[in-house]
């Protein structure tokens, strides 16, 4: 098959291009480092990289939390990729979005993911949605975006995280037809936030103290954890923390 990935060089689309040639698929890249922005209304040149794929992933990413920011450039990445793909005949297109959005409408950035897929059905041919839980590595980046004077505060809620190469490897089934219709995506084994991150902490030797801070009350709840009829797939946290390096 011929799959495009759009964010094909970040954490995700670059697992997910390396799997679909190693399974023997041909890849088209679709990222600003090769030479595209999904934000720009011209879309000739995307049009014509998308003659001839049968499936598109999506699976960029906005490197800030702001709502009214992320909402405007998801919503117009997946239009305008979406537009793309149904101008160049793509039958199908898989989109990366987050377990438990319908349920978690009082955090701003959910909101935004929200609107990321209504827009992607909207405009994309054939659109699929992969819903995973957060990633493994979430952890690490909690530590570091929320540390400040040797304190890390950071939300109390359960989770149940996943590794990315089962994302990957779910965005590549539905992308090539082995799975349909929309999948919700979760690693074995429940979780609370706090305790990872501070467990990572204490791996990478890290000299911060990491303390329970507030989080909205659907996700205190419980809004993202998996559901029962979630694919439960990959390596637990524990097992992913021990293969990381130490400082």
């Amino acid at each position: 098959m011929r799959i495009a990935v759009a964010g094909a060089t970040g954490q995700v689309g670059s697992q997910v291009t390396a799997l679909a040639r190693k399974e023997g698929h041909e890849v088209v890249e679709i990222s600003r480092e090769t030479g595209f922005d999904l934000t720009d209304p011209d879309t000739t040149r995307l049009e014509a990289a998308l003659q001839g794929v049968d499936a598109v992933v999506e699976v960029t990413s906005f490197p800030a939390i702001d709502e009214a920011a992320s909402t405007e450039f998801f919503t117009t990445v997946a239009t305008n990729l979406g537009r793309a793909a149904t101008a160049a005949g793509v039958p199908r297109s898989v989109v990366l979005s987050i377990v438990g959005l319908d349920e978690s409408q009082d955090y701003p950035y959910y909101r935004a993911k929200l609107a990321h897929e209504r827009a992607t059905r909207a405009a994309a041919p054939g659109a699929l949605v992969l819903r995973a839980t957060q990633f493994h590595d979430f952890a690490r980046q909690m530590l570091e975006w929320n540390t400040d004077g040797g304190v890390a505060r950071i939300m109390d809620v359960p989770t149940q995280p996943v590794d990315t190469a089962e994302i990957a490897q779910v965005l590549l089934e539905l992308a090539t037809g082995e799975l349909d219709g929309d999948v919700d995506l979760a690693g074995p084994k429940p979780e609370r936030l706090v305790d990872l991150v501070r467990r990572y902490a204490e791996h990478v030797g890290a000299d911060v103290v990491v303390e329970p801070d507030a989080a909205v009350p659907s996700m205190a709840g419980g809004s993202i954890l998996p559901g029962d009829g979630a694919l439960i797939r990959g390596i637990d946290w524990q097992t992913w923390l021990a293969a990381q390096p130490r400082s």
